[in-house]
């Protein structure tokens, strides 16, 4: 196999060995990925952990896995609905909104049916 002589993508020393080697070693390739990836990482973290976050504050008041809450009792728990993993909708039109198993449907005056899919729980 060729070897050539180029620097190191990460660090900038000079590396030796197969044509296609970009790196010194492990630590630097896992470095310059890192780097790379580290805005998109930063992004699916907050929204992983905001999905994550409305999934146990519903999880939390929903023990029996069908109840009904208000808005404002999500929203004093840190809930965030602009995050939620899918939506259902039944035959009738009706549309849940859902944070992995956990999920809701708005109702009136401002009240909420937490509900559990069945098919994962």
């Amino acid at each position: 196999m060729e070897t050539e002589e180029k620097d190191c993508m990460e660090c900038g020393v000079r590396i030796r060995g197969r044509s296609d080697k970009k790196f010194c070693s492990d630590l630097c390739r896992n470095a310059f990925n890192n780097r790379q990836n580290s805005d998109v990482n930063s992004f699916m973290k907050t929204v992983n952990n905001t999905l994550r976050k409305n999934r146990r504050i519903m999880m939390t008041l929903n023990p029996t896995k069908k109840t009904k809450v208000t808005r404002n009792q999500l929203l004093k728990l840190g809930f965030n609905f602009k995050y939620f993993t899918h939506t259902y909708t039944t035959k009738a039109g009706t549309i849940y909104y859902f944070c992995y198993e956990q999920g809701y449907l708005p109702l009136e005056n401002d009240y909420l049916a937490l509900v559990v899919n069945k098919d994962n729980y």
